[in-house]
């Protein structure tokens, strides 16, 4: 991280280099003598989330924009589908067949990241959640473009760590899912999703629901795997039913290849734009 200085002030590193060279009396090992942004106990006490939750957004904002990442192709997708070979390891049947979409999601990471640097290399920069299945996949295509990625992994009980395809400098961790969430769309210029769990249908329908609301910019928006998706949510009878309009299934599109994703980024309509009202309200 930059540190480049305009202060005539005394700077935060020479002081906590100091606080530890201080005698050893029983003042200077009180807790209370600590500085406080050098005092881990301090910063975890439940009065200071709200500065927490700045550090959090603050930190990987900074390291990105240092980065010059521009703008990413946000990948969401289910951590236990396996590459194809080793699906006869999958826990199901089900994930052994969707592990096709490991591939695509290679393939699809590794064009785009193609497209970023045939420019100047800061834009459709991958980002996933930075864990094993859909998301090593994508890290896995932009590193075998030659290019970046980004991985937004979180602290969960088990130990995981992150898939070693992400670029080290733009691997973060998060302890909030929020925080997470909007530095997944803060840049996104187009987000994917692949089949998955909780997390991939909490991460499509919070993204979807910004964009359909107008808080956030309409992008491409693509669904791998059409058999799946129908499958698992019954978007018709939403629409039926009147709880979301027939205009809103026109904001996501159905894919199965990585040629396809990529043509439907480069000729979606309406990018770029927000919503000024909810149709049917």
């Amino acid at each position: 991280m930059n540190d480049d200085r305009r202060s005539p002030f005394r700077d935060a590193h020479a002081d906590v280099t100091t606080s530890r060279e201080v005698p050893d009396t029983k003042q200077t090992r009180a807790p209370s003598y600590k500085l406080a942004f050098n005092d881990d106990a301090f910063l975890c006490r439940d009065e200071l989330r709200p500065v927490r939750l700045q550090l959090e957004l603050l930190k990987p904002q900074m390291l990105m924009d240092e980065y010059g990442v521009e703008s990413t192709v946000v990948l969401f997708g289910g951590a236990r589908i396996p590459s194809p070979e080793n699906k006869h390891k999958a826990q199901t049947e089900t994930l052994a067949e969707l592990s096709k979409y490991y591939d695509e999601a290679r393939e699809f990471s590794r064009l785009m990241t193609l497209k970023g640097l045939e420019s100047d290399g800061h834009d459709f920069i991958i980002c996933t959640g930075g864990g094993p299945g859909v998301m090593e996949a994508g890290n896995q295509g932009a590193a075998e473009a030659g290019g970046i990625s980004i991985g937004l992994n979180i602290v969960l009980p088990h130990e995981q760590a992150p898939n070693e395809y992400v670029t080290p400098d733009l691997c973060f961790n998060f302890h909030y899912f929020a925080i997470r969430k909007m530095h997944f769309l803060m840049r996104a210029k187009a987000v994917c999703i692949f089949p998955g769990g909780f997390g991939t249908l909490d991460e499509m329908f919070e993204s979807l629901t910004l964009i359909q609301t107008g808080r956030m910019e309409r992008v491409p928006f693509l669904l791998f795997g059409e058999s799946f998706w129908r499958r698992i949510i019954n978007w018709e009878a939403l629409k039926d039913a009147g709880t979301i309009s027939p205009d809103d299934l026109d904001l996501f599109r159905f894919v199965e290849t990585a040629e396809q994703a990529v043509e439907a980024i480069s000729t979606w309509e309406h990018a770029g734009t927000k919503r000024e009202f909810i149709p049917g309200r």
